[in-house]
């Protein structure tokens, strides 16, 4: 598993508020740092690998378990 540098808890928020979200948290990060984000809106799917492929931020692992979403992304 991806070690993360920084984690957003996204849980019980919807479309766009984890994506809003991420977008601030990494804006935190210097290049090359991973954000772990945990998030429970199955639509997170699809935008965060949108978000990755639209900001060139790498999505470097994502899964799901009990429910919950899990994204590693680096920072570019």
């Amino acid at each position: 598993m991806v070690q993360e540098d920084k984690i957003l808890d996204a849980r019980g928020l919807n479309c766009p508020l984890p994506i809003l979200r991420t977008k601030k948290a990494l804006g935190e990060l210097t290049s090359g740092q991973v954000l772990k984000i945990v998030a429970t809106d199955p639509g997170a799917v699809k935008d965060f690998e949108a978000f990755a492929k639209q900001t060139k931020n790498p999505l470097l692992e994502h899964a799901e378990a009990a429910g919950e979403f899990i994204f590693f992304i680096q920072k570019a």
